[in-house]
């Protein structure tokens, strides 16, 4: 039987400092940090090795998690994929909202790439202490814009598999009105 998945329980990802990581979360993204998990022994494999699991509160049931692995080898990142490619996107109420977070991670010395625009919504870029990069969207598209966005989704996947180029379908995605 196919699984009938509910939504993503949480998404979890390496850190370096677990406390560290925590603390940003909190002081930078507004996050709630609600669990934590440490053992000596992996529960699902046996193996040794002694982990801190922590879990923060994203907020409308999302939840983001990390581990704290003191005895592996400093983590790296994919040689082969661009830093840009591998991020987790978080969603904020509006316009005003993307601006206001925007100073307050620059204020926090953060460097902030954006806003982007996307024609369904706009977002800004930046990295947390781990090295992994961060999205904060706002959405402003419209019902006929996610309308045709879902109609155009198969030919333009279809296409992209024959070719491997961008197809043309939807260029008005990256075609900013407020910059012409």
């Amino acid at each position: 039987m196919i699984p009938q998945i509910k939504r993503i329980h949480h998404v979890a990802y390496r850190c370096r400092d677990a406390k560290e990581t925590v603390d940003w979360y909190e002081r930078v993204m507004g996050m709630r940090y609600t669990t934590a998990f440490a053992e000596d022994k992996v529960p699902s494999t046996g193996e040794d090795d002694p982990y801190m699991h922590v879990f923060l509160d994203c907020g409308g049931g999302n939840v983001l998690a990390f581990f704290e692995l003191p005895n592996q080898p400093e983590m790296g990142k994919d040689p082969n994929t661009p830093a840009w490619v591998q991020h987790i996107a978080f969603e904020v109420e509006d316009e005003a909202a993307l601006q206001a977070a925007k100073a307050h991670l620059e204020a926090e010395g953060i460097d902030v790439l954006g806003p982007t625009y996307h024609g369904i919504f706009r977002s800004i870029y930046f990295f947390d202490p781990n090295g992994h990069r961060l999205e904060l969207a706002c959405n402003i598209g419209t019902a006929d814009q996610h309308a045709e966005l879902a109609d155009l989704a198969p030919l333009m996947l279809e296409e992209w598999s024959r070719t491997k180029r961008a197809p043309r379908h939807a260029d008005w995605l990256h075609k900013d009105p407020a910059k012409r």
